[in-house]
């Protein structure tokens, strides 16, 4: 596992196909550093064994896996740890439950008090979003680019979500994002690997400017 969340963080689309899941998973994880594992619409079994899957994948890859908004299950499948938006249970109890090494999570929104309870709360990483409009969460509010120098010193790494692309990656990380997560650009592309790749080398070229 990466010991900080920063660079590519790639997050699953919500597929009952498994194999398909996988396939794409398979193409894009060379190139991410954290991968989530998202389903709003799996049964508990469908679920388990997707995220079962996912982990071991992460595993031999050595990239941080994250479980969406059910620490019973980031317990289940030994994940690195979840993360929790608004109404996802309290973020103190999982830090309870899942230990001090545990990785957690917060959506923020564009609410910077959110991020500051959050941080408080033992958060480990807090993220923005909508940054851009999103096509997995069209009525996202957005959140504005200046958030992630507003938050600055709360001395966490910070994640922004919602409408990244290859075009417009370069102005998130250069506000200050230390990752970003992408779901639409990714999995909804005839080439996720490629995009995957553009998307880790802005990372890369961010981090050495």
């Amino acid at each position: 596992m990466p010991k900080r969340v920063e660079g590519l963080y790639a997050i699953t689309p919500d597929l009952t196909d498994t194999a398909r899941l996988l396939q794409l998973v398979l193409e894009v994880v060379p190139h991410v550093q954290w991968l989530q594992y998202r389903n709003k619409s799996g049964n508990a079994d469908l679920r388990r064994e997707q995220a079962d899957a996912l982990a071991k994948i992460c595993r031999y890859y050595n990239i941080g896996f994250i479980i969406n908004d059910d620490v019973d299950l980031a317990l289940e499948v030994a994940a690195d740890g979840v993360h929790l938006g608004r109404g996802d249970g309290e973020l103190m109890l999982a830090r309870q439950r899942l230990g001090p090494q545990a990785v957690i999570g917060a959506s923020c929104y564009q609410h910077l008090l959110l991020a500051r309870e959050a941080v408080l709360a033992g958060a480990s990483y807090i993220a923005f979003g909508a940054v851009f409009p999103s096509t997995t969460k069209p009525d996202a509010a957005r959140a504005a680019l200046t958030l992630f120098a507003q938050a600055r010193d709360l001395g966490v790494p910070m994640v922004a979500i919602g409408g990244i692309t290859p075009a417009n990656a370069a102005a998130v990380l250069r506000a200050g994002a230390d990752a970003i997560a992408v779901i639409g650009s990714l999995f909804d592309s005839d080439k996720p690997g490629q995009v995957a790749q553009q998307l880790a080398l802005l990372c890369q070229q961010h981090n050495i400017d």
